[in-house]
């Protein structure tokens, strides 16, 4: 069971869409009742037209800041390899001021070969971006400490991925939140791993977020058995060019009724 309150998230994804459709959604998804935002760090659409619209993440939730009143905003997820971890620090900083202390800070080691190709970035292996992911944490941390003025608040640390051996013991150590992908039985089983990861480094589980990416079926069916396996934070992801809301809706609406 979950030590955390139940919270839902939407991922409005920055692709096929126009900007002011973008900031329509985000204002209908606060006014909804969402808890957090996230967008995404890619440079092309990862479905649908390939070459169609998209937008940067970052630039974007600087706006974001400055749209928003109430939800916490993040990307689900950063990636690693497009910013120098001392620049990340700082850019995290900086829209956490401007959001008086509502950022989520979501990092993970990048995979969209197309993305490191035609920005000029090395794309490697992915246990060599996981590994540079590993060497960046510390970076981050330890930049957001020299920083003047400081972060209002801990910046909360999200890592997406599953991988046992490397992913897994990196949420075990900086992450404040993991966030997943699959379905129940293998959420239950990485959160395990999770759990084993953290009994290794000393640190409580229970501190740890869990949240999971939802894409099918209907609240009620799916929602209470993850919460028993301990996931809190429901996200549904959203895309252009017409942003539905209907299924956080009722994401929300079951929230509401816990």
């Amino acid at each position: 069971m979950t030590a955390h309150p139940i919270r839902i998230g939407v991922q409005l994804q920055p692709q096929q869409a126009d900007y002011s459709a973008i900031r329509d959604a985000l204002t209908a998804a606060e006014e909804l009742g969402v808890d957090i935002a996230f967008n995404w760090d890619h440079f092309y659409p990862l479905y649908g037209d390939a070459d169609g619209k998209h937008f940067e993440c970052w630039t974007m939730l600087g706006a974001w800041a400055e749209q928003t009143s109430r939800i916490e905003i993040g990307a689900l997820v950063t990636c690693n390899s497009y910013r120098n971890p001392q620049l990340l620090a700082d850019m995290a900083r900086t829209v956490d001021h401007i959001a008086d202390g509502r950022l989520i800070l979501g990092i993970g080691s990048g995979w969209f070969e197309r993305d490191y190709d035609e920005y000029g970035y090395v794309f490697g292996t992915a246990g060599g971006r996981l590994d540079d992911l590993a060497g960046a944490l510390p970076k981050i941390t330890a930049r957001l400490e020299k920083l003047n003025p400081p972060p209002t608040r801990h910046i909360p640390v999200l890592i997406g991925g599953g991988g046992e051996k490397k992913t897994l013991r990196l949420v075990a150590e900086y992450a404040d939140i993991w966030h997943s992908f699959g379905d129940l039985e293998v959420f239950t089983h990485k959160s395990g791993v999770l759990d084993r990861h953290c009994e290794t480094v000393g640190r409580d589980p229970l501190l740890i977020e869990r949240s999971i990416g939802v894409r099918e079926g209907e609240p009620e069916d799916i929602g209470p058995a993850f919460v028993e396996a301990g996931a809190s934070l429901f996200t549904i992801g959203v895309g252009g060019p017409d942003y539905d809301l209907s299924a956080l809706e009722k994401w929300i609406a079951w929230r509401d009724k816990q």
